[in-house]
């Protein structure tokens, strides 16, 4: 049986999936703000079908995007959330084989909004960082965002990764507006050395 890594940081938890998050899921994934630099947004059923995706992935390989939460005791006092209350995910993915940089393993979030700006993005991914490199033991995490995604951007940089040239992104069309990524690695090395 596959040990399911889950994990802690300062104001945080990162866990497996449960069935609890799949309505929040759903908004995430329909906000137009937090998916202003995708294609589309996602419809209910999509966003249902990458849900049971990524619960199965961490089932089977004991890591994958976790779905976050704040821990109750860490809560500012001006939010109010609920015990186990999803905010998102952070995490790491295997991204498409079509994809110049591939064979690869990625390192991603996304937030809802009421949660932006309050550094638990780079919070969490410092410590996925952490948990790629000491338990899933890869030599190297990348990511990678479409140009105008200033807020992404600014994330890889604060968790140490280093920016190596883009490409187009091969499931987008030529010439829109999103095609033109940026591509972002760190090392294993690089990751000691910080």
């Amino acid at each position: 049986m596959t040990h399911i890594i889950e994990f802690n940081t300062a104001r945080l938890r990162l866990r497996q999936w449960q069935e609890s998050d799949r309505e929040a899921f759903a908004m995430l994934n329909a906000n137009p703000q937090v998916m202003a630099f995708f294609e589309n947004l996602l419809d209910r059923s999509t966003s249902d079908a990458i849900f049971d995706e990524l619960r199965l992935q961490i089932a089977q390989r004991g890591w994958g995007l976790w779905a976050v939460e704040v821990l109750q005791n860490k809560i500012p006092q001006d939010e109010v959330l609920h015990e186990n209350e999803f905010i998102g995910f952070v995490g790491l993915c295997i991204p498409s084989p079509d994809l110049p940089c591939s064979p690869c393993v990625e390192i991603s979030w996304r937030l809802l909004p009421n949660y932006w700006g309050k550094g638990y993005a780079t919070e969490a991914a410092r410590a996925v960082l952490r948990v790629a490199f000491e338990t899933v033991r890869l030599p190297e995490v990348i990511s990678f965002t479409s140009l105008p995604n200033l807020r992404s951007k600014a994330v890889m940089e604060r968790i140490g990764m280093v920016q190596d040239g883009g490409f187009e992104h091969p499931q987008l069309p030529p010439g829109h507006p999103l095609s033109l990524h940026v591509l972002y690695r760190i090392s294993y090395e690089q990751w000691l050395n910080q």
